[in-house]
């Protein structure tokens, strides 16, 4: 090679690395922002970023646009590692056309993202961008149909994580949306349809970016997000922790990790968790903590569903998928948003070979007219058929109440469930003694002398006869009652045995998911 022609490269990956130039990189910052190189370099290894089209330019000749031409073209594309394991990846570039999608930017995309179907690694993109580019019209609109196909070509093929830190508007909104997880950071992300100018126009409504589609209105109201970060760096750190309990692709094994927790280790205060007292709330994710390795649980849609917990953990080293009721909110009741929430990751997971554990205090579905109005039923469902679809190992353990359709739908034994345990204080039973006594005895009650006295007698009857675990055991629906300090090792033997499950599904095209 020539000295001109190794200079000449040398100037060109210089211009590239400079994105938009100094001044633009430096308002980046001053919005508290990192660059997409700096978030490529935070995210991945270090010195194993592959970069990949560097010199792209865009082709437009409109509105003056030949005369800015810039390599890469506001993308960063190519591949790397997280923790030694190889990944694809694009990251918007704000300091160049603020990010906005061209014709050339869109192939740069899809070109990593079928690289990444075709090797079977997961694809993560880190988006920052003020939408289509307005001077190349509709080509730009193709362009985002394009990777919105392969966004769901590689649905359930490879996982998709998205991290939105920075605007995200219009179509901009739906490839996060296909991807199977999105991260928020609070304050410099937002994503919605339409902007509060075009809300005010049209509705009258006045309302901010942050009020209308930031990272806490995703997180806690519209459930679109998993995740909130107080920042980039977090952000990234974040996504490196969610990699290292998924798999590749849907054809591996997640990973297993070495773990010094015992996998014998039982813990008494299991025992003490559950209050003497069925109306009383306890939380369950200090259950989950107790059993699984080190105590560390990964959860997500933390905010948003509350009533319900899902979340990753390992159990001897190996990924598992956790699903819980929450007694500490709603009594833990199942909603619309909570059964949504649930039937999207237990879909996840077995989609990638995760086995599901499952907490189970589940007093029923919440009754009245908002619920219904809103469809409980057809979301209910979701979660159902969530369950029923799902091949992968399903290991639950009923804590304390399994009520009425919303024991059939925690996975239980009536749908391929593989293990069902219940601690001595479980309550399984169509609904509680109160509920049940007033319904079938109600003209004894209304007969006797002493009402009161009457009705606390047949609610210990009933109790003694139904609200317990052991009538469940006695028709094989629970393999086991066990004592709660015993949960963490039977979980992981129960784990052991299904390493081998074959299960499937009738053959099909697709089912019909209650959407």
């Amino acid at each position: 090679m020539s000295d001109e022609a190794r200079e000449r490269l040398r100037l060109m990956r210089e211009e590239a690395l400079q994105g938009g130039g100094p001044e633009r990189i430096a308002e980046q910052h001053k919005k508290g922002k990192l660059t997409a190189r700096e978030r490529v370099d935070l995210l991945l290894d270090e010195d194993s970023f592959m970069e990949v089209d560097p010199f792209v330019r865009h082709r437009s000749h409109d509105f003056g646009m030949e005369k800015k031409r810039v390599p890469g073209d506001g993308v960063v594309t190519g591949y790397g590692s997280v923790g030694g394991r190889p990944i694809a990846l694009f990251a918007h570039d704000f300091t160049v056309f603020g990010g906005s999608l061209s014709e050339t930017f869109a192939a740069k995309v899809c070109k990593i993202m079928d690289f990444a179907l075709k090797m079977g690694m997961p694809i993560v993109g880190l988006n920052d961008s003020g939408g289509a580019r307005i001077q190349e019209g509709v080509v730009s609109l193709g362009g985002y149909a394009d990777i919105f196909l392969r966004n769901t070509l590689a649905s359930g093929v490879v996982p998709q994580i998205s991290a939105i830190m920075g605007p995200c508007a219009g179509g901009a909104v739906y490839s996060p949306a296909i991807t199977d997880f999105i991260f928020m950071v609070q304050n410099t992300s937002y994503m919605y349809i339409t902007g509060p100018s075009v809300v005010k126009t049209v509705t009258f409504e006045e309302v901010s970016h942050e009020e209308l589609g930031g990272a806490l209105t995703h997180n806690t109201k519209s459930g679109v997000a998993h995740f909130l970060a107080p920042n980039d760096a977090e952000c990234l750190r974040m996504i490196r922790d969610l990699l290292a309990f998924l798999p590749a692709n849907n054809m591996e094994a997640p990973p297993r990790l070495a773990t010094t927790d015992d996998s014998r280790r039982m813990d008494p205060k299991l025992d003490e968790i559950v209050p003497k007292s069925s109306s009383k709330p306890y939380d369950m994710r200090e259950v989950v903590k107790l059993v699984v390795d080190d105590g560390r649980f990964f959860e997500v849609q933390a905010g948003f569903a509350r009533n319900l917990i899902v979340g990753l953990a390992r159990l001897d080293g190996r990924t598992v998928g956790i699903v819980g009721n929450q007694p500490a909110v709603l009594a833990g009741v199942l909603d619309i948003d909570a059964s949504t929430k649930g039937a999207r990751f237990v879909r996840f997971c077995d989609c990638f070979n995760i086995p599901l554990v499952t907490f189970e205090d589940v007093p029923g579905f919440l009754p009245g007219k908002t619920q219904e109005y809103g469809g409980i039923i057809r979301h209910g469902a979701k979660l159902l058929y969530a369950y029923c679809e799902a091949t992968v190992p399903k290991i639950t353990v009923i804590t304390r109440k399994a009520y009425g359709g919303a024991y059939d739908v925690m996975s239980s034994k009536h749908i391929r469930g593989d293990f069902n345990f219940a601690w001595p204080s479980a309550e399984i039973a169509v609904m509680g003694p109160e509920g049940a006594v007033e319904i079938v005895f109600r003209k004894e009650i209304e007969k006797a002398a002493d009402k009161k006295a009457e009705t606390e007698r047949l609610i210990r009857e009933y109790r003694e006869k139904f609200a317990n675990p052991f009538s469940a055991a006695e028709r094989g629906y629970v393999d086991d009652v066990i004592e709660a300090r015993e949960t963490r090792p039977k979980l992981i033997d129960a784990l052991r045995l299904a390493q081998s499950k074959r299960d499937s599904n009738p053959p099909r095209k697709h089912g019909n998911i209650p959407l």
